[in-house]
């Protein structure tokens, strides 16, 4: 009989640490922020994986930053971008985006996580002043894009690897142009020639590391929840949308003016830490 208690208790004991383990896992599997705006609430999970990323914000949001902020630029089956602290209190019109932290982010991009709809990610300035691709301190999006057929992404896929080998092959030629100057004034035949060559070689070898090629799994998203794939290896995607994603959509919906501001003001009434 004593033995008999024993092992009920060794069993309930053993299930109880189990339990505790098992709560610790789902408490680690990424931090929760809720976002309170003035056209509803968004729920937003940040990845562990993307440390820095998910250290900065919430360090921001604990202070206070994004409240009162606006999403200041706004573009239906695209994103919804918020984080300038120019926009609190910004007048009617006015151009908003250039506000920031003053300090940047090394960027994080890490394989599996991509642009689908309700994707988190850290705006950065374009590759011509940034090619580290860092990212900015406050100002981040959320995606709401667009579904994709089949065909249609595979064509998209195809663009914009075309658009990038062409970017580097623009950047390499502007990065080397003494030596382009002098193979257009060279004498030489095959001076021009031999110039096209290098470049293309070497533009060849950088593509390989921004070559988009589309996992099973972004292939399965983009053709049914959509997306923004065309952003995917270029910024940094360090959360996710779990609820919320009709108050995202109902903002990329809103009237805009010449610059994507939405005419009436959506603003981020509150943002806390769960």
């Amino acid at each position: 009989m004593e033995d008999f208690k024993y092992n009920v208790m060794r069993r309930l004991f053993y299930l109880f640490i189990i339990g505790i383990l098992l709560s610790a896992c789902e408490q680690q599997d990424g931090t929760v922020v809720r976002m309170e705006t003035s056209l509803g609430n968004i729920r937003l999970r940040l990845y562990d994986e993307t440390v820095c990323h998910r250290e900065n914000m919430l360090k921001l949001v604990r202070e206070g930053f994004y409240n009162g902020m606006l999403f200041h630029r706004v573009i239906e089956d695209f994103m919804i971008q918020t984080g300038d602290p120019q926009s609190r209190l910004a007048r009617t019109g006015a151009l908003l985006g250039d506000g920031d932290t003053g300090y940047t982010l090394k960027a994080e991009i890490v394989p599996g996580y991509f642009h689908k709809r309700g994707a988190l990610a850290a705006a950065r300035e374009g590759n011509d002043v940034n090619p580290e691709k860092n990212s900015s301190g406050s100002q981040f999006y959320i995606v709401e894009g667009q579904v994709f057929s089949p065909e249609e992404l595979t064509a998209l896929v195809e663009r914009i690897n075309r658009n990038r080998r062409t970017a580097l092959i623009e950047r390499l030629q502007q990065e080397h142009h003494a030596e382009y100057m002098h193979a257009l004034l060279s004498s030489r035949s095959e001076a021009m020639p031999n110039f096209e060559r290098k470049i293309t070689a070497e533009a060849d070898s950088l593509f390989q590391t921004c070559q988009l090629v589309l996992t099973p799994e972004q292939v399965e998203a983009y053709t049914t929840i959509g997306g923004s794939p065309h952003l995917d290896g270029e910024y940094t995607v360090f959360g996710e949308v779990i609820e919320g994603l009709d108050v995202v959509k109902k903002i990329s919906e809103q009237p805009t003016d010449a610059n994507d501001r939405p005419i009436t003001d959506v603003v981020i009434e509150r943002m806390e830490v769960e």
